[in-house]
């Protein structure tokens, strides 16, 4: 038994000490800058003007406005809810999307393109 517990013991560590047998990366490339010391304290001035997007106080959707009324939402999402229900449902909507393959002919990412309506 202790024969075996010092076979593996030294099987593993002869493993480890492969594992850090590599030589420490040195990176001998020349830094070029692109920008200037002034453009680099010009854009950290201009982002310490915005707001701290990593504050706990941080609202992002204080001064939004949006452009699309409540009904327009409403009745979109009317129109999408069945299709919605199917692509989320349990077969991630393989049924739907055989049953209504003319709606996703346009959104086809591989494959040959439909040529004369998809014949």
């Amino acid at each position: 038994m202790n024969r075996k517990i010092a076979t593996l013991a030294l099987i593993a560590f002869a493993a480890a000490g492969n594992a850090f047998a590599d030589d420490i990366t040195v990176d001998t490339t020349p830094f070029n800058a692109t920008k200037t010391r002034a453009q680099v304290q010009a854009e950290l001035a201009q982002f310490k003007k915005g707001p701290n997007v990593w504050s706990i106080q941080y609202n992002p959707l204080a001064k939004f406005q949006s452009a699309t009324t409540r009904d327009q939402v409403t009745a979109a999402y009317i129109a999408d809810r069945d299709q919605v229900a199917a692509l989320t449902g349990e077969d991630s909507g393989s049924a739907w999307l055989a049953a209504n393959r003319a709606v996703n002919d346009s959104t086809r990412l591989a494959g040959r393109a439909a040529v004369n309506g998809g014949q």
